[in-house]
């Protein structure tokens, strides 16, 4: 079976998406809009959801924010919004983004962690670099090199903060090797109680066996943490945790460090030399924008107009029905993509479309779930429970 995912980010993926007359610029910024967009995406049975964040505003420059007032600017904070949303859920996966740069690995995994156990299992993580200057600044503990004064439309190959391609070598792999540090951190606190840890015995007054909470005494080039977590095991054992990535050091931290990885491939052919240069145990998903309906082509078009400007991606952009789409992602399948995740143009139009339109292409060739077949979202995406590394049993 196919595995699919939705990425969400404000209107769509498109500046001007916010502007199409199903769009809710009104309530953008509110728990009930987010809540919305995700039960819709559970509504077809969709394998987990995406949340974007960052530390600055949205621009259309490489590093820095720009005049532009008729795109939508401001976002709430991916893991919060993600705690918010869980107990309104029952079935899909929830995997807020967190920055590796200027934050603290304990914090992210306590707090990915706790959405694990409120969403009894459903928790991920996107960690993602923040390479931008005008981020760092924000909190002053470091400089950057500038990525430049360019605009980010002539970067589409760089989409996200992994600007490889716009810093020095060096730079970013210093900024990788913090990622697969937070990420280790992270991965050993989530292990850091043993899951029979809590006794919770009011008769002998016994709540932990404090044998079962382990030191992690991590140490690297840039965290030292002693541990344990403040936060029991998360439900999952490890959270699943995934990268976007475009070349080789985002690949290499990818195979290293994540569970799943979104790629960006043009063609089937370009898919399946990806492919073959990720170990097996992660699973790969392509990355697509897409503008779904027998209108596709002419709503983008409008939005183009709209937005002064054709949108471009790093991203292979499909317009063209839900049954095209479906031919697509089979084909892809074929050179070894098992998942994909589809960001929709413009939200909620895009999204339901996929929700009941892909989804309904894909169930008539028996390519696609009809319920949740497991309650984890490990076990959606046919990932084991992990054993405890400090456990005796390890």
């Amino acid at each position: 079976m196919i595995h699919l995912a939705v990425a969400l980010d404000g209107a769509g993926c498109h500046p001007a998406a916010w502007r199409e007359s199903t769009a809710r610029p009104e309530a953008l910024l509110s728990a009930r809009y987010w809540a919305g967009l995700v039960a819709e995406a559970e509504r077809g049975l969709l394998d987990f959801v995406t949340i974007e964040d960052a530390f600055t505003l949205q621009s259309t420059l490489l590093d820095g924010p720009d005049e532009r007032t008729d795109q939508v600017r401001g976002r709430l904070d991916a893991v919060l919004l993600a705690s918010r949303i869980a107990p309104l859920t029952s079935g899909i996966g929830l995997v807020p983004t967190a920055t590796t740069t200027h934050t603290e690995p304990f914090h992210v995994a306590a707090g990915i962690a706790t959405l694990d156990h409120i969403s009894n299992g459903r928790a991920g993580w996107r960690p993602q670099v923040s390479a931008r200057a005008t981020d760092a600044a924000h909190f002053g503990r470091r400089r950057l090199p500038s990525l430049g004064e360019g605009r980010l439309s002539d970067f589409a190959a760089l989409e996200g903060d992994d600007r490889a391609r716009a810093l020095r070598e060096e730079t970013v792999r210093d900024l990788f090797e913090e990622a697969g540090e937070a990420v280790e951190v992270a991965r050993r606190l989530w292990d850091s109680w043993e899951e029979d840890a809590e006794i919770r015995d009011a008769a002998t007054g016994r709540f932990i066996d404090r044998d079962k909470l382990h030191y992690i005494d991590f140490a690297g080039r840039f965290f030292s943490v002693k541990g344990p977590s403040i936060t029991p095991r998360p439900p999952q054992g490890q959270p699943v945790v995934t990268a976007l990535a475009h070349s080789a050091i985002p690949y290499d931290f990818a195979a290293r460090h994540a569970d799943v990885v979104y790629v960006t491939p043009r063609s089937r052919q370009e898919a399946a030399r990806i492919v073959a240069e990720l170990p097996g145990r992660v699973k790969v998903f392509a990355d697509l924008v897409v503008f779904l309906g027998r209108d596709a082509q002419a709503r983008k078009a409008r939005l183009d107009e709209l937005d002064g400007e054709e949108l471009v991606s790093d991203a292979t952009i499909f317009t063209g029905t839900a049954e095209e789409l479906a031919d697509l992602l089979l084909d892809w399948r074929e050179a070894g993509v098992q998942g994909f995740r589809l960001r929709p143009g413009a939200l909620p139009y895009d999204l339901k479309a996929i929700s009941r339109g892909l989804t309904a292409a894909l169930h008539r060739r028996g390519e696609f779930r009809r319920e949740y077949e497991a309650r984890t979202l490990r076990g959606l995406l046919g990932l084991p429970h992990p054993a405890n590394r400090y456990g005796k049993a390890s």
